[in-house]
């Protein structure tokens, strides 16, 4: 095999792989068989960085509750990665410092829902904090998480 065959190979194999779509995710959400081990009006923040961790930033652990943000994204070709999912969970405390509600958010056709809600009450606080964490879909960049260090 000459050279000239060699190179259309590796050519070939580069146009290839740089079709193919890469898609990879970027942070954390508890599952819901982990969200069923904590109780609502007994579980405080001790015992849920416990059961399934605290949020890796702190700007996601606020006075009122933990908020949980995994996005997925995809990358074709050259193009900058597109952000195609998030989803968020967000466990409220009391003032008593015990969780008072667990609910899973994600984005359809830009609006916020509710995937799934276990609550003590049917106010939800930090509603305005969700929005922004869901409203700001394919904004955020990973290196807006790094530090520059």
């Amino acid at each position: 095999m000459g050279a000239r065959s060699i190179a259309v190979l590796v050519l070939a194999g580069l146009l290839v792989t740089g079709c193919v779509r890469l898609e990879r995710s970027h942070g954390y959400v508890p599952t819901d068989s982990e969200l069923a081990n904590i109780e609502v009006g007994r579980d405080t923040r001790e015992t849920v960085s416990s059961i399934i961790g605290a949020p890796g930033l702190d700007s996601l652990r606020t006075v009122n509750g933990w908020y949980y943000v995994k996005s997925d994204y995809e990358t074709f070709l050259w193009q900058e990665p597109e952000e195609v999912r998030r989803e968020v969970v967000a466990i409220l405390y009391s003032d008593a410092g015990t969780v008072a509600n667990i609910e899973r958010f994600g984005l359809e056709e830009g609006r916020v829902i509710t995937l799934s809600r276990r609550v003590t009450e049917s106010n939800v606080t930090g509603v305005t904090f969700l929005s922004q964490l869901l409203g700001n879909l394919g904004n955020f960049r990973l290196q807006d998480f790094l530090d520059d260090e």
